[in-house]
């Protein structure tokens, strides 16, 4: 778990763990959380719940008692359900922020340690590294070229440059270099928790799916309270009582009110959350979930996304021979082959290539595995290999000059020389000329390696020390090329096929070597035949020509800058895509704020990264990214069945009154205000909520991204053209078949007895008609028999809850008194069971037809 570093030994862990017991952990104080009260008084008071008061006042004050009591308890009802649920997204999304703690890197013991920011005291020697950080208020007792970015402290956006004896804060990010500081400050006593305690007192804005789910709200209570008005003034110029307008006025408004549409909503984004978390995939935000499924194109990474990020070192040109290295992953012994005189030269270049990395190969329970950068560590474990002298800890931070990504390189002093390393086309110009160093780097390149250049030169002597990277790096020898091998992985390819198929646009965008990117692009089928390859530096410098030059399949685009990445992701969104962008260096972050899904390696990736990021893989894989946007194509097609189920059923709920109306009475009223309560809040949820879960189908990758708006002609079209109304007609059917075989003529009122039967007929067909709509809005494109049963058992099990309800909403006496329907007849039931099977048939009758090309 440790390795040696030098420098003072920092605290023992015994004193650590004291200061820890005495001052708690390096944590923001919580927040203080909404009292449960405030929150269910919330969820009661919503304009939805308001107009249901207002609806409880006027039946209470109209002299409906019984009426008045069942909307209270359908407002209370309805708030607790929202209440768990809200409650228990938030608790999925805390669990999801748990599953990725910041680590910071400390000297204890005289060891360099990982462990968690949590467990930093006051004392501890904290290192700092580009991309890290701060996690506890520092004085910085060693400074190397380095920057920090307090923007989120003093919004100021230029990087600082603090020197020894000044300050770092916790919640600030090492942009350059690296340093060395004292804990002086943890938790509640930092400066970021005063900052922290200022932004707890300022409400979250609502996200942009948030806005949208409301304006839907919105307009439906406004549509469901103006139908309602229309209603009572229709029933009373046909010559109703007004006690009697009133009831329908009450009736039309609460079958139109969805009143479990947003908690249904909810748990639909976060049961998505939770399962991209069983992928691997961390999603920051919830409404995340559901943009992911709209992405059009991917820019994805080369080193650790699409290969493994196991590097080894296969090859070593010198000026003197080549050298070929065959191992196994970070076994310290291998095979090499070469003259005596390359493996002496490969031996020189392992020595300086290490001098200046951080990186090395660690011994832990008794098996090596890799601290640092990946590339770092397979050139300490190629000095291993080569029996060369290489230092077991890195140079010390003073003596070194961080990798700069606008350099391409990185230098240290050591034994009296400077070491460099860096990309060949940055390295080599500062280098005498070498005969056959370019024909080696395309030659590696071709094969597929990354390929580093290694140089260096000997101090001038005492008190000669470069002041600056540009100084050191400079009139250097080139000692040597070093070709390291990256696989790709195995689900890569079959991960590109699947964007294909999806209509998403994949282009890897990478700093390496064009060439090295080509060969990785053919061999994970990421480009055909005739691919796109370009340059950072090559790029168009208008962004509408940047725009169409890469907007195509087959694009490969090497030596990036971190500006670059910004730039093609604004470039291709004014083209209307919906881009995602990977990234993990701290030069990252504006690219990824930038995208519409900004995704961070949790792995490799840096604190800036992933706090700018939406979605963060835990496992750095591409496959991850796909299987991520497969889940939000699930949810959002989730939340279109379950808004088409909610319509559905509201035409179904509505007739019953319209009817009533437009006949003046003469057509007994089917339902009771209380029945559509019940079948609003009681049988109609749990299905509605089951196809908030839906399982993604085996063809959710195929054809394009969804559309981004949730209700559009689809929706409606089978809502209100095709299921709605069939399931209305088999209702008021069923309804008057009873009525006519018991004896009811038009225009004529039924007796008491007769019509509370025919009311629990019609009860009886909406519920087994949400059943059939529930297994009809599985898919959009096939029948209800064509999609597999047990792929949502969740569905059977909210079918069988609803009909359970209607069970007991009709054979209860109490509650079959209360609601105004009784327990069917046969002719009753038979009729109410054609129902499922109407609607079924509907819908596979207009699934055929649009399928042979209709509208």
């Amino acid at each position: 778990m440790a390795t040696p570093v030098p420098g003072g030994p920092g605290l023992t862990s015994r004193e650590a763990a004291a200061r820890l017991a005495r001052d708690g952990p390096n944590e923001l104080p919580a927040s203080r959380p909404t009292p449960v009260p405030l929150q269910l008084l919330r969820q009661v008071t919503h304009l939805f719940a308001v107009m249901l008061w207002v609806a409880a006042v006027l039946a209470l004050i109209a002299g409906m008692p019984a009426l008045a009591v069942a909307i209270v308890v359908v407002i209370l009802l309805n708030g607790l359900f929202s209440f768990a649920e809200e409650w228990r997204a938030d608790r999925s999304t805390q669990r999801l922020r748990d599953l990725l703690p910041t680590r910071v890197v400390v000297r204890r013991d005289g060891h360099r340690l990982h462990l968690d920011a949590a467990g930093l005291v006051v004392g501890d020697d904290v290192l700092l590294f580009p991309g890290d950080r701060v996690c506890a208020d520092l004085v910085l007792t060693v400074t190397s070229s380095l920057e920090i970015d307090q923007s989120m402290l003093t919004g100021e956006s230029r990087p600082v440059r603090p020197s020894v004896g000044e300050s770092a804060f916790a919640g600030t990010f090492v942009v350059d270099g690296e340093a060395e500081g004292q804990v002086v400050a943890t938790g509640a006593r930092t400066r970021l928790a005063e900052i922290a305690a200022l932004t707890r007192r300022s409400p979250r804005p609502p996200t942009p799916l948030a806005r949208r789910l409301h304006q839907v709200v919105r307009v439906i209570s406004v549509v469901a309270v103006s139908v309602g008005a229309v209603f009572f003034v229709v029933a009373l110029a046909l010559g109703a009582p007004a006690h009697d307008g009133f009831l329908l006025a009450i009736g039309v408004t609460v079958a139109l009110v969805p009143e479990g549409l947003l908690p249904t909503v909810t748990l639909s984004l976060a049961l998505g959350a939770q399962r991209l978390s069983q992928r691997r995939a961390l999603v920051r935000h919830l409404e995340s979930v559901e943009t992911l499924g709209s992405t059009t194109y991917i820019c994805t990474d080369k080193t650790g996304t699409l290969t493994t990020n196991v590097m080894s070192v296969v090859a070593v040109w010198t000026p003197v021979g080549s050298v070929r290295v065959l191992g196994d992953r970070y076994a310290p012994l291998a095979r090499v082959e070469g003259g005596a005189d390359a493996v002496c030269a490969a031996c020189a270049v392992a020595t300086s290539a290490v001098a200046c990395s951080t990186g090395r190969l660690v011994r832990r329970e008794g098996r090596f595995v890799p601290q640092g950068d990946p590339m770092e560590v397979a050139l300490h474990v190629l000095a291993l290999r080569l029996g060369a002298p290489a230092s077991t800890h890195p140079v010390r931070a003073q003596d070194r000059f961080p990798f700069d990504p606008r350099r391409r390189r990185m230098s240290a002093l050591h034994a009296g020389a400077v070491h460099v390393k860096g990309a060949p086309d940055s390295v080599l110009p500062r280098c005498a000329p070498v005969p056959g160093a370019d024909e080696a780097v395309h030659a590696l390149s071709a094969e597929g390696l990354r390929v580093l250049a290694v140089a260096g030169r000997p101090l001038d002597g005492e008190g000669s020390r470069p002041a600056t990277a540009e100084e050191a790096e400079s009139g250097l020898t080139l000692l040597g090329l070093v070709g390291l091998e990256d696989p790709p992985r195995e689900d890569v390819a079959p991960a590109l096929a699947a964007c294909r198929h999806a209509g998403i646009r994949v282009a890897m965008v990478t700093g390496d070597h064009p060439a090295t990117a080509l060969t990785v692009a053919r061999a994970t089928g990421l480009v055909g035949g005739d691919p796109l390859v370009v340059t950072g530096s090559d790029l168009p410098v208008d962004d509408a020509a940047l725009a169409e030059l890469i907007d195509r399949d087959d694009v490969v685009i090497a030596r990036v800058a971190p500006e670059d990445k910004l730039r093609i992701a604004r470039a291709l969104q004014s083209r209307g895509h919906v881009v995602a962008m990977t990234g993990d260096g701290v030069n990252d972050g504006p690219a990824l704020q930038a995208a519409d899904i900004g995704v961070a390696m949790g792995e490799s990736g840096t604190d800036v990264a992933r706090e700018a990021a939406d979605l963060v893989l835990l496992d750095d894989h591409f496959a991850t990214i796909v299987a991520a946007i497969a889940q939000g194509r699930a949810t959002y097609t989730n939340v279109r069945r379950f808004l088409t189920y909610h319509l559905t059923d509201n035409v179904a709920e509505l007739t019953p009154f319209a009817l009533w109306a437009l006949s003046g009475g003469r057509i007994p009223l089917a339902l009771t205000v209380l029945q559509v309560l019940c079948l609003d809040i009681g049988t109609d949820l749990f299905p509605a909520l089951a196809l908030g879960a839906e399982p993604p189908g085996r063809r959710v990758m195929r054809g394009a991204p969804p559309p981004r708006g949730l209700i559009d002609r689809v929706v409606l079209r089978r809502a209100f053209g095709v299921l709605g109304p069939t399931e209305a007609l088999v209702e008021m059917a069923a309804f008057a078949a009873v009525l006519l075989v018991g004896g009811w003529v038009w225009g004529a009122s039924p007796g008491g007895t007769l019509l509370a039967v025919a009311s629990g007929t019609a009860f009886a067909a909406v519920v087994l008609g949400q059943v059939g709509n529930a297994f009809a809005c599985r898919s959009e494109s096939h029948w209800a028999g064509a999609v597999p049963l047990l792929r949502n058992r969740l569905l059977l099990v909210a079918v069988a809850s609803s009909l359970v309800l209607l069970v007991a909403f009709l054979a209860v006496p109490f509650l079959a008194t209360l609601l105004g329907g009784s327990w069917p007849s046969a002719l009753g039931w038979a009729a109410a069971a054609t129902t499922p099977l109407g609607v079924v048939a509907a819908d596979a009758a207009d699934k055929a037809w649009r399928g042979r090309g209709g509208p």
